[in-house]
């Protein structure tokens, strides 16, 4: 289970059990910080908390803050500015040298422009979105602080801001993120005065597809889902002992090779071979190697993938470089994997490296920023947006 996924269980066991809830969003990073803009914690009026905003040292003052200035139910903004040295002694210790806005806000149930809401609905139906979030206020506006619109990946929006000319330009904006996957922030300049908007880019949870069911492929799946994944299995044994040896997953599908065109492997598919059969994974390569999918990992030595190739070539089988880019054979990151479980950790972390893009090195390697973030801060507070 990943984050949000955890924190819309307790936003649900919070509202059986009559709590109240309060959401605090990350919306707005500058300089090095622990978490990213978007990252979200739940708290409940029990001191229950779900998911981070930081390594720990803000989530305790967030909660304070939900005692203390949320009597009214307003939204509110909260800052920490942990760059100067000092704050190692008297603020938090953060130790990040960065400025961190946290946007905290009660949640109503009665509300209908629910960020929670949209999010659940946006992961159960696997599909993206966009939440565009006002968090900061200057000057005299008729816009209050948490104000939003959302954007479905259909094209239809939602929106409680009553402001034309900015509700026009986000709806412009939003879909700008929602084809390039990147969250941003930006401000809009309103007559007498401007807001700051956090627009937020909302992913269905990666779907990995496995195919085989053998006893390896059982640490793949549980890693999987503990991320938060999707996962389908596809045993061409069509065993049906399978169900029992795979109870985490979401999907199990009994094939046999002729079939396996049948299965549905998308743009934001991932997929990993470890059938233990030569002629089955020379049918899901060949099928696989055709597909758009991003990510094609085969369990076996680079012997065996190189025949496999040379057996797909010899039957007239032409693939281009990007097809093969995406194969990942032998599959997994080089981390000295022996037992099943290992090798399962590196064939996930090489999936989260493509995924992420990313070249799976050590990051004391690392000569650019560790979070090569689809918001900079420092860019997006020059995205001043003239609004007619």
């Amino acid at each position: 289970m990943n984050e949000l996924q955890a924190i819309l269980e307790a936003f649900d066991e919070s509202q059986k059990s009559g709590e109240t809830a309060f959401l605090a969003t990350v919306v707005k990073t500058q300089g090095s910080t622990y978490r990213r803009a978007g990252a979200k914690m739940l708290i409940t009026s029990t001191g229950k908390m779900v998911g981070t905003i930081s390594g720990g040292c803000l989530e305790n003052d967030v909660f304070e803050h939900t005692r203390q200035s949320m009597s009214n139910s307003k939204a509110i903004v909260v800052t920490y500015d942990n760059t100067a040295p000092e704050d190692i002694i008297w603020g938090f210790g953060l130790g990040c040298n960065g400025v961190v806005q946290v946007l905290i806000e009660s949640l109503d149930t009665n509300n209908t422009i629910n960020g929670l809401s949209f999010i659940k609905e946006c992961l159960n139906n696997n599909h993206f979105g966009i939440i565009a979030t006002v968090f900061h206020i200057e000057g005299e506006v008729n816009i209050k602080t948490g104000a939003r619109l959302f954007v479905y990946d259909n094209g239809s929006t939602n929106t409680d801001i009553q402001d034309i000319n900015l509700t026009k330009s986000l709806i412009t904006d939003a879909q700008t993120s929602l084809i390039n996957q990147k969250c941003k922030v930006n401000k809009y300049q309103l007559g007498e005065g401007s807001v700051e908007v956090f627009i937020e880019v909302i992913q269905p949870p990666t779907h990995l597809v496995i195919f085989g069911a053998g006893r390896d492929a059982v640490p793949v799946a549980e890693y999987a889902k503990t991320l938060g994944w999707h996962v389908t299995i596809v045993d061409c044994r069509a065993s049906n002992a399978t169900y029992e040896r795979f109870p985490m997953a979401d999907e199990i599908i009994l094939a046999r090779r002729e079939t396996i065109h049948q299965v549905c492997i998308t743009e934001r598919t991932a997929t990993v071979v470890m059938t233990h059969n030569y002629l089955d994974d020379i049918e899901i390569v060949k099928m696989l190697l055709l597909s758009s999918n991003r990510y094609i990992g085969v369990l076996g030595s680079r012997q065996r993938i190189e025949r496999l190739l040379t057996d797909l070539r010899s039957v007239e089988a032409i693939y281009t470089n990007d097809m093969l880019e995406k194969l990942h054979a032998p599959i997994g990151i080089d981390i000295g994997a022996e037992t099943p479980e290992q090798i399962a950790m590196a064939i996930i972390a090489e999936v989260q490296a493509v995924l992420s893009n990313r070249n799976a090195g050590f990051l004391k390697n690392r000569t650019s920023p560790i979070h090569s973030l689809p918001i900079e801060a420092s860019i997006a507070a020059q995205n001043l947006v003239l609004l007619s």
